[in-house]
């Protein structure tokens, strides 16, 4: 008995795609994230931002990236009505697949702590921690590879990946909150 081609095909197709690897991980839920920003029992607000068109030019122009959205989402972390930290989840496609990066900010808006909630590429691609420290407490202007951020060979695409969510969410945070912040 002869099996139809579409079977066989299908067939085939479901070898190949079960036989692929499979480097998809992720690490932490939102609320773990949530918990590695801000601490247990922290009081977390969620901030929806809406840049005008003029922010929204000195946001990219700032983050050195163009803008896919004109919506942004910050967490802030409180405790006693006291502002402890912002955060913000941020995916960026790194080669084909995407990364999802915890991007935690002081009060001030320095670079306090990233963390990779979900990173799909395979995991030698993924730039570890001491690789992100190298960031922090920088300012938004000087996290570029031309400024003293070193690259990672093999992971070149999603440590510039990783730069580029950093900035964006620093230049949003420059734009549109420490404005209100200055009289």
């Amino acid at each position: 008995m002869r099996l139809p081609v579409c079977n066989l095909v299908v067939g085939a197709l479901l070898c190949v795609l079960s036989a692929a690897p499979s480097w998809a991980t992720v690490f932490y839920s939102k609320e773990e994230a949530m918990v590695l920003a801000f601490g247990e029992g922290a009081k977390i607000e969620m901030l929806s931002l809406f840049p005008d068109e003029q922010q929204l030019a000195q946001i990219e122009h700032l983050a050195k990236v163009k803008l896919d959205s004109g919506m942004f989402t910050f967490y802030v972390g409180k405790e006693h009505d006291t502002v402890t930290a912002y955060a913000a989840i941020e995916a960026i496609t790194v080669r084909t697949k995407p990364e999802t990066l915890l991007i935690v900010l002081t009060p001030d808006g320095h670079l306090r702590r990233v963390y990779t909630l979900a990173f799909h590429e395979p995991p030698e691609y993924q730039p570890p921690e001491r690789w992100f420290e190298q960031l922090y407490q920088r300012n938004v202007e000087d996290l570029d590879f031309n400024k003293g951020v070193d690259g990672i060979s093999g992971a070149t695409l999603s440590t510039r990946a990783s730069l580029t969510s950093i900035r964006k969410v620093m230049a949003i945070y420059q734009i549109m909150m420490q404005e209100k912040k200055e009289p």
